[in-house]
């Protein structure tokens, strides 16, 4: 009782922490936002005015404050699943259903996290159809958006009961180190879908089309031949068919890889713009970036796993959390629980991971300055990317240290100044 009374208290403080860390550097972030609203930075009013820099503004708040909403709802939800013993309920439920063997025990899990995901749900809705449709984003309809939830669900389904199950039988199957065995599994079908997502799922949700013929796709491939890419093709998606943002993004790797241009981006940028953007892409391909984020995906996938194996074995895990003796030496209830309470540790090194994807920025910015010898027209597609989008253009420092993938627009464009 000791141990589980520990267990509990460890993982409310935990809770707490995350809970008042994240709500600190959120007001942290309004104020410094709001405090430089009444006139546009120097450095941005060559390219934006003052009523769309406003705009900017009022769109980081209200997206702000709904995420404030959003994490404490989550934190309270999470706190009534365990404590509560709502999480060991269900899995005794289930189990009664479905029973202990592996197929059956693999359904378990997957609907547990199905219903823990319906109460989620409406502030999905809210965000789409409230805050982003206020802002003028959201292209989506309301029979799109339930097409989409039901149509990913199936899919998940059909891609994850058979790796789940496949899993469970190496727990019986490959005794004490099944856990390395269930990472190599696990890492195989990552890479995997790397190459599979993009070539058969994304096309499932969006429209992905080879570039019209025309002078903007030869420019394009004749960059992708001077800076050694090789392109096949370069995919046109329709993102306006969801919303008005605007993005570029590298996927899959070897001869799966592919340069994917919302239709929203090609309408916004002129050509010299969208060849910077992508030489910005093939620059992250070049660099070696993605099989060094697949690395430090697979170290963290290890340590997991290793993590699992040892918590499997370790009864008092699960009786903290007001599982009974059905659960001793079962990969699930500890899966579930893993799934439920990694965040708040994984919160803490979302600095790191965001400072390692930064670094990869700038170098990226720094290669297709090169490749567009200069960085005049990376710069202004750049810039445009963040008047569109209306990016947060004076995010507070420790905020965006903490929480950005992307440098800064003054960051980059003051690195790449620096390495011109």
């Amino acid at each position: 009782m000791l141990i589980m009374n520990s267990i509990l208290i460890i993982f409310i403080i935990l809770l707490v922490l995350k809970l008042a860390t994240s709500s600190i550097l959120d007001w942290m972030n309004l104020g410094y936002v709001r405090a430089r609203e009444k006139e546009v930075p120097a450095s941005f009013r060559d390219f934006i005015d003052l009523p769309t820099y406003q705009k900017s503004v009022d769109y980081t708040c209200a997206k702000t404050c709904f995420g404030m909403i959003s994490n404490l709802y989550d934190a309270l939800l999470l706190a009534l699943v365990l404590l509560l013993g709502i999480l060991s309920q269900l899995f005794d439920v289930f189990t009664t259903w479905f029973g202990y063997g592996i197929w059956g025990q693999a359904l378990v899990l997957i609907f547990i996290s199905f219903i823990l995901s319906i109460p989620t749900m409406p502030f999905d809705w809210w965000s789409t159809f409230k805050v982003e449709e206020r802002f003028g984003f959201n292209k989506s309809s309301q029979k799109l958006w339930f097409m989409d939830k039901i149509k990913g669900t199936a899919i998940g389904f059909v891609i994850i009961y058979p790796l789940l199950a496949l899993i469970l039988y190496l727990v019986s199957a490959a005794g004490p180190l099944w856990w390395v065995w269930g990472f190599a599994v696990f890492f195989i079908f990552q890479l995997v879908m790397v190459a599979v997502y993009p070539m058969f799922i994304m096309p499932l949700f969006n429209k992905l089309e080879p570039m019209q013929e025309g002078d903007l796709k030869s420019r394009l491939f004749a960059l992708a031949d001077r800076t050694g890419f090789q392109a096949k093709t370069i995919l046109v998606m329709d993102g306006s068919k969801r919303s008005g943002h605007s993005n570029a993004f590298f996927s899959g790797f070897g001869r799966f890889r592919r340069i994917v241009l919302f239709d929203t981006l090609i309408e916004q940028m002129q050509t010299e713009e969208l060849e910077a953007v992508l030489a910005h892409e093939i620059g992250h391909y070049k660099l070696g970036h993605i099989p060094k984020m697949l690395a430090m995906g697979g170290m963290s996938s290890l340590a997991m796993f290793a993590a699992l194996g040892w918590l499997t074995n370790s009864n008092w895990f699960t009786e903290a959390f007001y599982f009974g003796a059905s659960a001793e030496g079962q990969l699930v209830p500890v899966l579930l629980l893993f799934m439920l309470l990694s965040s708040l540790l994984t919160f803490w090194i979302s600095p790191i991971t965001s400072r390692l994807s930064r670094k990869h920025e700038y170098e990226a910015d720094t290669f297709a300055s090169k490749a567009m010898d200069g960085y005049t027209h990376l710069s202004k597609a750049l810039r445009k990317l963040h008047k569109e989008n209306l990016s947060n253009l004076t995010p507070h420092p420790i905020y965006s240290q903490f929480y950005y993938s992307h440098p800064t627009l003054e960051e980059r464009e003051s690195s790449l100044r620096s390495s011109s």
